[in-house]
């Protein structure tokens, strides 16, 4: 009988048990995992499930994975000993990703913890505002002591009393993060980011704002000791990189010198229309890498899949390139049925479908004969209408002369009862 990635039985195509939802293949099995867990971001994927793919490399295979996101693919491979080069489109990601690809001497861990908690002392010293970005009504995420705390924090790392290397100022970096969207008035509860509910104020036994102070110090130093100490746990063996560059020409952004990647695994953006952009905007503006909402819209529009902000009128302008179709049966009319709904939703699945495409033919150019591919997707629903993204994706990568592909269903989702991920198996020929 056959099985799928995790044993379990298999026939004609579909598991003979029923599937859960399986949260330890999702973002959440990485919370506790070391470097994996620095950010809690909804992109990424499971480390679990990457490592069972990876089991099927060999130590002197060059892996790719053209939609990094938080690095879960090359940091597992990283730790392996396995070389792997990644790209993503947005900065903040490569620099994020990279950092965890770091391999940090011994003294850093230590020099970490030392250095927050000479920062934390500065900041409990209150004096005048500090810098703090221009994030769109930014009295919804943080109130004023919040924000005053976390403007002198940030100052106080990007101005440190002494001097101090690079590597531990990202670190540190990463701590305040961890602080900021901890403290901001956001919930988890959902798919994506939301604000909470707001309460009534006097309900609450509200804090001084010295107290405030306090509090976040402290969380900034607990924060930096976890990832200090997170810096020994699963740590790099072997150079991998992301890259900065867009995935739908991946010959441009990747080294000419280099041999040809032998296996992919990656998780692309889903057609659902959560914007990842979104998801990390707060990190971006209190770290420079945004600066106002059209910039975030912009890269936005970028990448593939997104929808937030300018991206969405630039959305109401597209057309098909008139590249070619969409080689899946009835595809044409999935867009017309979404369309019906909400014209702006028909036009966005069409576009994120040829983004793919282009990815996809473009993608042969740098892999190596045979080379395995492993693309985990989830479908989507748009009013009454399935967007069957796995067969989709299986189509493309045939019309692309890949040989042998296959679908894999891998787990139930949280929301619609029809939702489910699946990894899209493809062959380099």
């Amino acid at each position: 009988m056959n099985t799928d990635l995790f044993g379990h039985p298999i026939t004609n195509g579909k598991l003979v048990t029923g599937l859960g939802q399986r949260a330890h293949l999702t973002f959440k099995g990485n919370v506790a995992l070391g470097r994996h867990g620095w950010l809690r971001l909804t992109p990424a994927y499971s480390l679990h499930l990457v490592r069972k793919l990876l089991k099927q490399c060999d130590p002197d295979e060059f892996v790719l994975e053209p939609f990094s996101g938080t690095g879960t693919t090359p940091l597992a491979c990283a730790s392996l000993g396995i070389r792997c080069h990644a790209v993503d489109i947005n900065p903040f990601l490569v620099w994020l990703g990279n950092l965890k690809l770091t391999r940090f001497n011994k003294r850093v861990a230590s020099a970490v913890k030392s250095a927050a908690l000479q920062i934390a002392d500065t900041t409990r010293e209150r004096g005048s505002p500090s810098w703090k970005p221009d994030l769109h009504q930014i009295e919804k995420w943080w109130d004023a002591p919040s924000l005053q705390a976390l403007s002198a924090l940030c100052n106080a790392i990007r101005h440190p009393a002494r001097n101090q290397a690079d590597d531990i100022g990202d670190l540190l970096r990463v701590a305040f993060c961890r602080v900021m969207i901890q403290s901001a008035n956001v919930s988890f509860g959902h798919q994506s980011m939301s604000f909470k509910k707001k309460v009534d104020d006097a309900k609450l036994v509200t804090e001084t704002p010295t107290q405030t102070g306090n509090r976040i110090a402290d969380t900034f130093v607990l924060a930096a000791n976890e990832i200090a100490d997170s810096l020994a746990i699963d740590p790099p063996t072997t150079d991998c990189r992301v890259f900065l560059g867009d995935s739908r020409d991946i010959s441009s952004v990747l080294p000419t010198s280099e041999n040809r990647y032998t296996a992919v695994i990656t998780s692309p953006p889903y057609p659902n229309r959560m914007s990842y952009i979104r998801e990390l905007r707060p990190y971006m503006y209190w770290l420079g890498y945004l600066s106002d909402g059209r910039a975030a819209g912009e890269l936005d529009w970028k990448a593939i899949g997104g929808t937030w902000g300018c991206a969405t009128s630039m959305l109401n302008t597209w057309k098909p390139n008139g590249h070619g179709e969409i080689p899946f049966p009835h595809f044409d009319h999935i867009i017309r049925d979404i369309g019906q709904g909400h014209a702006l939703l028909g036009r966005y699945v069409h576009k994120y479908f040829e983004d793919i495409k282009g990815h996809i033919v473009g993608l042969l150019q740098v892999l190596a004969p045979g080379a395995r591919c492993h693309y985990i997707v989830g479908n989507s629903k748009f009013y009454d209408t399935m967007l069957p993204v796995e067969g989709i994706y299986a189509a493309m990568f045939e019309d692309a002369g890949f040989v042998d592909v296959s679908v894999e269903t891998i787990r139930k989702r949280t929301s619609k009862k029809e939702l489910y991920e699946f990894v899209v198996h493809a062959f380099a020929p």
